[in-house]
């Protein structure tokens, strides 16, 4: 078995391979071959504007971290007379720019595009290990001028930013609609009438898996509107499906014959990575059973043994305020999204299993050491959090109950549950027998 190449001589590779520019990407890919009458075609249109130009989409696989994890995309456009090598860029962002964390929590933060050396961003991915892959695509002169232009236009500083949403307006739809318009409507009448039962949170889930903590917070984050059925065209959202499905788009050519658009499909850049899962993991079990033995840690403190305790009654105690403390916060976060353009997070079901009036329930369960009348009301919060969280179940189970928060309903019901019967009131009798 082949061992893959270290990143500094992936790197070097790769700018070898771009030092002939204007040849990088002409091969036709495994089983496609370039039309009859293409050189032909190509001799007559060289005095038309836009002859010179050849285009690429360019897909960088996932990487590392966090907004890198969906992949990115471009626009590559060569000038073969002049030798100018750009790629048309829409993902990029700031930490450093202005308001830059108040946008992000409403929801609306600024991204730009720019036009950066194809070499030297094709360098980086080889890089950071990430694969990229040049699909040439088979545009008309006219077609390839109408896409330069519009993208330089784009790249002014009055045009280049633009409200970040996402899943429908991000560095790979922005791709998707000029490659659109360009072809004048083509890739939507194409893909937006086909559904295949995928959602937003499908893709999600599949895609974040590799961290655990940020599949289950973004998941958490996610409300109904994400378990919607999207179309092909919805989930070109994702760079890698937009290369994927292009490849099996035809588009007129000379004379009205139909065309693949996409002429050659090269690997410029392997990697080492393992290739982003068709479909998310089957974890349901793995909170199943993190959320039973949460909830069989909380119900053990109506036993005796914990009662007459002190050490154990304070184990669990600590359990029971650790849990509705981070279900508050995560409630009251869940309640915030609400008032931002986060469209995707609400409506939300996860608020019946996590809300905040944990937040009470964390601060009187440690005072039931207190006795009096601090027990009764730890038990009665307890149970009315088991109440809505039951309530949560049985929306789930109804058929009105599209959210697909099962992973979630199986930690947090056992820990409600759990946590109501631990608190629950007790009859104890004295030496006499009286209650």
């Amino acid at each position: 078995m082949a061992q893959p190449a270290s990143r500094p001589l992936r790197t070097l590779a790769v700018l070898g391979l771009l030092a002939g520019a204007p040849h990088v990407g002409s091969g036709a890919a495994a089983g496609q071959q370039t039309s009859p009458g293409a050189s032909d075609q190509a001799g007559a249109d060289a005095a038309e504007p836009g002859a010179e130009l050849r285009v690429w989409l360019l897909t960088a696989a996932p990487g590392d971290a966090v907004w890198e994890r969906y992949g990115h995309n471009a626009l590559r456009v060569l000038d073969t007379r002049t030798g100018r090598d750009v790629s048309y860029n829409w993902g990029i962002f700031d930490f450093e720019q202005v308001d830059f964390i108040p946008r992000f929590l409403q929801g609306r933060m600024l991204y730009r595009m720019a036009p950066f050396d194809t070499r030297a961003m094709i360098a980086s991915y080889a890089q950071a290990d990430r694969e990229v892959r040049l699909q040439e695509l088979a545009l008309t002169p006219a077609q390839k001028l109408e896409l330069s232009e519009f993208a330089e236009n784009n790249a002014l500083p009055e045009n280049r930013n633009y409200t970040y949403q996402y899943f429908v307006d991000n560095c790979s739809t922005r791709v998707r609609d000029l490659l659109d318009l360009v072809l004048r409507g083509a890739v939507r009448d194409a893909y937006a009438p086909r559904l295949r039962g995928a959602t937003y949170r499908l893709h999600t889930r599949r895609l974040t898996h590799v961290d655990p903590l940020v599949f289950t917070g973004m998941d958490l984050a996610l409300g109904a509107p994400t378990d919607r059925p999207i179309s092909v065209w919805d989930e070109m959202f994702i760079p890698m499906v937009l290369a994927d499905e292009l490849r099996s788009l035809r588009v007129p050519g000379p004379g009205g014959v139909q065309r693949p658009l996409v002429v050659s499909d090269e690997i410029v850049s392997p990697s080492s990575r393992s290739g982003a899962p068709a479909a998310p993991p089957g974890w349901l079990w793995v909170y199943l059973v993190l959320g039973v033995t949460l909830g069989g840690l909380l119900a053990a403190g109506s036993t005796s043994a914990v009662r007459e305790s002190a050490p154990l009654r304070g184990v669990v105690l600590a359990a029971g305020t650790g849990w509705s403390l981070l279900g508050g916060v995560l409630g009251v976060i869940l309640v915030g999204l609400h008032f931002t353009d986060h469209t995707f997070s609400y409506p939300n079901q996860n608020l019946l299993l996590v809300h905040p009036l944990m937040l009470a329930t964390a601060v009187l369960l440690p005072s039931t050491l207190l006795g009096g009348r601090w027990p009764p009301r730890a038990a009665a919060a307890a149970a009315f959090g088991a109440t809505l969280a039951l309530a949560g179940l049985l929306w789930h189970l109804l058929p009105f109950g599209v959210q697909m928060n099962g992973i979630h309903l199986a930690v947090a019901v056992p820990a409600h549950v759990g946590l109501a019967w631990g608190m629950r009131p007790t009859r104890m009798a004295d030496q006499s027998g009286t209650p």
